[in-house]
């Protein structure tokens, strides 16, 4: 029987390490004690939602760092798709590629999904504010991909300034 991880409010983030944009290796343990993460889990580059979503994270960057907090972005798509899809957006942002989905499983966003009737498995859109001590300190399953980013800034001002 496998152990459920849980990747909820409260509880510990699970740790990770995987390759990114710029061609390095990019972890939990990179930001702990240093700076808040929002990571944000998406299906696919270059598709609608997550285009518009990369967007506005990449709309409020500054003022997320103004707030000690990097953004992190994770799909399954290889690293040159991620660099083509970077490059496009101007995103300043790293994007990290979970082939495996071994993270995505670890936060336990990839699951069974549908799409115009057709049942598939993949990662289903999720954002994680992790804290300076490794925390999970909100998860957003459901979200307006243009508003999210202004909405976690909002917060993320209130609740862990």
């Amino acid at each position: 029987m496998t152990k459920k991880i849980s990747a909820d409010v409260g509880h510990k983030a699970p740790a990770f390490s995987l390759m990114a944009t710029g061609g390095r290796e990019v972890s939990l343990a990179d930001y702990l004690g240093r700076k808040h993460i929002v990571l944000y889990f998406y299906p696919k580059d270059m598709t609608p939602g997550c285009t518009t979503e990369a967007c506005a994270f990449r709309d409020a960057y500054g003022r997320l760092l103004a707030q000690d907090v990097e953004v992190l972005g994770i799909s399954r798509d290889a690293l040159d798709m991620h660099e083509r899809f970077s490059a496009k957006h101007d995103l300043p942002f790293p994007l990290l590629s979970d082939s495996e989905y071994a993270v995505a499983k670890a936060y336990g966003v990839y699951g069974k999904k549908s799409f115009m009737g057709r049942e598939f498995m993949g990662v289903h859109r999720t954002t994680f504010v992790i804290d300076k001590k490794g925390t999970i300190r909100r998860v957003d399953r459901k979200m307006d991909v243009k508003q999210h980013a202004d909405e976690l800034l909002t917060w993320v001002k209130s609740e862990l300034a």
